[in-house]
């Protein structure tokens, strides 16, 4: 049963929604206008059924504004006898579940209530340097947050490694937060992203006149990350003749602006790539000897669909910081986690991210099912696709082979079967769960258990 109020200047139409509410086993509460229907909003109320044109200096889009203000308020379902784009669009903009057109019927009344999700329970707000920890307790993050901090204090150079979307800035920022520069600044500067001809103007700098265009004399990346942390993003993508001159400045700690002498740089590099420098570097495509500079400390993000384990608590970190900026919190269902961790998530954290703020923006309700995570979006080419179609189910096929052999082997101890197979325990469990595995786990444990018995 639902305690629904009812915000209606119109007594006849009050009266007949009420009596149909109750008819259909629901409490009814009746407001004559906009003020009226504020005063009698309590906890209780499970939804409101507004009438958008109301006498009073108090019209239903400002009850509308006022309700949904309030974090954890009921679902408010708009009723208008003239309804316009433009009233349907800024009731909806506004945080309306819903907007029908007057008379409603029985019947409609009935499908209405039906599809109404619980309220949701107001979530806390995430803290502010929550993004900043790298969201997540799975090992194969775990190994990330400890390189981090080892490596936060050094000042040698650090190679992040990762697919689109795993977080690399994330990474470098948090090097440089939680690192004895952490008062300097941070520049990041994406190489891929920046035209050949003026990438070497935006790293070092140029002085007036050196070049048609050069109005002014500029500083430059390396000069504006003095005493804190030179991000460059993407380094894979840098042309070679420019990788000669960023093997010099990281050697000599020296640059030169266009057009302008040598000085000093003290700034910090962190590199960032979605490419494999190692391969590049042994086909001439990168410079090998400024990958082995750059190498010095590497830091590998694992892709999402190898750690199951943080995909809820970050959806839930997002739900909680969209929230925050919306003043309506919301939570996701049983079937919305299963999905969630059943999909591949090709996009990484980012693809997560924009599903959840796309379903918070979209859902009405406060609890987000299932068929509200939409996926159809997915970037179909952020895993590359191999020269061989049949070669996915192949591999699968053997990897699971491979898994089934290690556990019979070892008895179904998942610990033991990991070291066999040279891999951490969380990606084992990741892939069992992938290949219906884990029952397999837990029947030869049993077994094993009443032999020993």
């Amino acid at each position: 049963m639902a305690t629904v109020l009812i915000i209606d200047d119109d007594r006849a139409l009050r009266e007949g929604l009420a009596e149909a509410l109750a008819d259909l086993g629901h409490e009814p509460r009746l407001a004559a206008s906009g003020r009226e229907g504020l005063a009698a909003l309590s906890d209780d109320v499970d939804a409101v059924l507004l009438d958008l044109r109301m006498p009073g200096g108090m019209d239903g889009i400002e009850v509308l504004r006022r309700i949904r203000a309030k974090t954890g308020g009921p679902h408010v379902v708009v009723l208008t006898a003239f309804a316009s784009a433009a009233n349907t669009i800024e009731a909806m903009r506004l945080g309306a579940f819903d907007h029908l057109s007057k008379p409603v019927g029985r019947a409609e009344l009935k499908a209405l209530l039906d599809r109404l999700p619980p309220r949701a329970p107001a979530l806390a707000a995430p803290a502010d340097d929550a993004e900043d920890g790298l969201i997540g307790s799975s090992e194969p993050m775990r190994v990330v947050q400890k390189a981090i901090g080892l490596a936060a204090d050094s000042d040698a150079s650090v190679l992040i490694r990762g697919e689109t979307g795993t977080g690399k800035e994330l990474v470098a920022r948090a090097l440089h937060i939680h690192g004895k520069r952490k008062d300097g600044p941070f520049v990041a500067v994406n190489c891929a992203a920046i035209p050949e001809d003026l990438l070497e103007s935006e790293l070092f700098g140029h002085i007036k006149g050196s070049f048609t265009g050069a109005t002014a004399d500029r500083s430059g990346a390396f000069r504006d990350a003095a005493g804190g942390t030179l991000f460059l993003d993407e380094i894979g993508d840098m042309p070679l003749p420019m990788q000669a001159k960023i093997l010099r400045a990281l050697q000599e700690q020296v640059i030169t602006p266009v057009g302008g002498r040598p000085v000093r740089t003290n700034a910090r590099i962190i590199a960032a790539t979605h490419r494999d420098l190692a391969r590049l570097a042994a086909t001439g495509d990168f410079r090998e000897d400024l990958y082995y500079r750059l190498d010095v400390v590497q830091i590998a993000l694992p892709p999402l669909r190898d750690r199951v384990a943080d995909i809820v608590p970050l959806a839930r970190h997002f739900l909680a910081r969209a929230g925050a900026s919306s003043g309506r919190q919301k939570q996701l269902s049983e079937a919305a986690i299963d999905k969630l961790q059943r999909y591949p998530w090709p996009g990484n954290v980012r693809e997560l991210r924009n599903a959840i703020e796309r379903a918070c923006i979209m859902t009405r309700g406060d609890v987000i099912g299932a068929d509200d995570i939409d996926t159809s979006a997915s970037p179909a080419a952020a895993i590359p696709a191999p020269d061989d179609a049949d070669l996915p189910a192949a591999v699968a096929q053997l990897e699971k082979q491979m898994i089934e052999r290690a556990l019979a082997a070892c008895a179904g101890n998942r610990t033991e079967a990991a070291r066999r197979l040279n891999i951490n325990r969380q990606l084992l469990y990741t892939k069992m769960q992938r290949y219906g595995l884990a029952e397999v786990s837990e029947k030869l444990t049993d077994r094993v258990g009443k032999d020993d018995g």
